[in-house]
């Protein structure tokens, strides 16, 4: 099994050497090639991804074909569209490789299966839609009441390997504002 996704499960369940082998019996690695789209607006989504290598985000086009970035996923942090996924309804949302990128990508009947037969990893995938769901609620918090270059700098602070890694446009477009207040927060000039 792949160890990053292997000590990220046992960072809140313990397996044992039979439940390893079970969950590896089930995943694959998957190569995703630079501005890749997994998942386009109106297709179901089948998939929950783990990132092993490499960047990734979720985003919308809004209205006037702009894209608005929602979420964003490095090594080690599960991306999907959820309620497509669970309810198996068309996706609102894009979801498309920043970088190139190495997943295990999990279809849904696979981990219906998976947790089955490993009951103590619903745990698990509970405690990570928990997590991403606060990580949601503050990212909101945070649109509502700081300004934008507070949110830059909060971001900024807190996850300093996105402002290298992702291009500033869709920074920008995850921070809520353009491009070009982006440059001038960078240049110090507001």
């Amino acid at each position: 099994m792949q160890k990053a996704l292997l000590q990220h499960i046992e960072k809140i369940v313990q397996l044992d050497s039979e439940e390893i082998n079970i969950l590896d019996s089930c995943l694959s690695v998957a190569s995703i090639k630079k501005k890749e789209l997994v998942l386009e607006e109106g297709q179901i989504c089948n998939m929950l991804y783990f990132i092993i290598k490499g960047c990734m985000r979720q985003y919308i086009i809004n209205d006037k074909g702009i894209e608005q970035t929602l979420q964003f996923g490095i090594e080690n942090w599960w991306i999907t569209d959820y309620l497509s996924y669970h309810n198996h309804i068309p996706s609102h949302f894009y979801i498309q490789a920043v970088e190139k990128s190495e997943v295990i990508a999990i279809e849904k009947s696979t981990l219906e299966s998976i947790l089955f037969q490993i009951p103590k990893l619903e745990r698990y995938f509970r405690i990570v839609a928990q997590k991403s769901f606060g990580a949601a609620q503050m990212r909101i918090k945070f649109l509502f009441t700081m300004s934008a270059e507070e949110r830059y700098h909060h971001f900024n602070g807190l996850h300093p390997e996105f402002v290298q890694r992702v291009p500033q446009y869709m920074l920008a477009s995850y921070l809520d504002f353009s491009a070009e207040f982006m440059s001038k927060i960078r240049a110090s000039k507001i």
